[in-house]
């Protein structure tokens, strides 16, 4: 990861030394700032640093990515929508911050679709996991566990992240008890990653990019994964659809650009072409797959009818099971 990070900064700058002048009259006429609504090293940090490194090739400008974290990526996206509406200003979006945190919490200064939103990037499966010298071995022993009303505990990176709400929706998916199903939050994935091999939790939810190598290893066991088909990397796990719960797809981490409300024409078309140039960019395919996701480029009104589809799924399971803030 360290070696990938570096790679980043150093295709950043080359980026930035070699700029193509295709956006040279208009917008973009100077620097961009790319907002990361989390800390370094994560998802969305990576996420831009990807984009900082390779988009200014195709806009004809740099990308500075900055960090500004707080309160579960609210406070960083708060900042973008007060922005500017210049393009000037936008937001490495992520799933927890602009679709799991509004779903759950309705008392944060902005909703899921106040935003501009440029385009999907990635998306990032997710698997459900148990220890490896688990006594559960598959989707049906673990399905009838749930059903029976045995109680479990789950782990996850916090509360209100992707690893939590995960689980609700799953409980209600599923026509199980949630109460049953006892939440112990850690200080991050990697922590959480640990208490389930450790045998401290029953089960997860996690970004398959967290958990492969203590797959692959067997310290974990994966039942089930969210994609619509199996994905290749692991390909002895059953998608959630094969195992009759398709609304479980809902349960996937993405990434994508969003800006401020009301941005100009000019500066969606100059990002929706960019973004398009990337599918063929074989580089920043190279290293987006290498972190352990899907290339997944979308427009913009696609971006909103996929974000839009997995918002209403969490957030009738969240308030149908009493987990929304008001």
């Amino acid at each position: 990861m360290k070696t990938l990070i570096k790679s980043l900064a150093a295709g950043a700058a080359i980026a930035v030394a070699s700029l193509t002048s295709a956006h040279a009259e208009g917008y973009p006429d100077r620097p961009i700032t790319m907002v990361i609504p989390y800390g370094p090293g994560g998802a969305a940090d990576l996420s831009a640093r990807l984009i900082s490194g390779t988009a200014p090739s195709y806009l004809g400008q740099p990308i500075l990515a900055v960090n500004r974290t707080g309160a579960a990526g609210v406070v960083g996206s708060n900042f973008v929508i007060n922005s500017k509406a210049d393009g000037y200003t936008l937001l490495s979006a992520r799933v927890g911050s602009q679709m799991g945190v509004p779903a759950m919490n309705k008392t944060i200064p902005y909703e899921w679709d106040d935003f501009t939103m440029l385009g999907l990037i990635e998306t990032n499966p997710f698997v459900l996991v148990v220890a490896g010298d688990s006594p559960i071995n598959s989707f049906a022993e673990f399905e009838a566990a749930i059903k029976d009303g045995t109680e479990m505990t789950y782990g996850s990176a916090g509360v209100g992240t992707l690893l939590h709400i995960a689980t609700a929706v799953m409980a209600d998916t599923m026509g199980a008890n949630a109460d049953n199903l006892i939440h112990v939050p850690y200080k991050g994935g990697g922590k959480a990653r640990a208490a389930i091999i450790g045998g401290q939790v029953d089960f997860m939810w996690q970004n398959l990019s967290g958990v492969i190598n203590a797959i692959e290893g067997g310290q974990l066991k994966a039942l089930a994964i969210t994609t619509p088909e199996r994905f290749e990397a692991v390909g002895d796990i059953p998608t959630v659809a094969e195992l009759g719960y398709p609304d479980m797809e809902q349960i996937i981490g993405w990434s994508a650009i969003y800006g401020p409300p009301d941005l100009p024409e000019d500066v969606v078309a100059a990002w929706t072409d960019t973004l398009q140039k990337l599918k063929d960019d074989k580089a920043w395919n190279r290293m987006t797959k290498q972190l352990g996701n899907v290339v997944d480029i979308r427009s913009p009104e696609e971006t909103k009818a996929f974000v839009e589809a997995q918002y209403n799924v969490f957030d009738q399971a969240l308030d149908r099971l009493g987990l929304t803030i008001r």
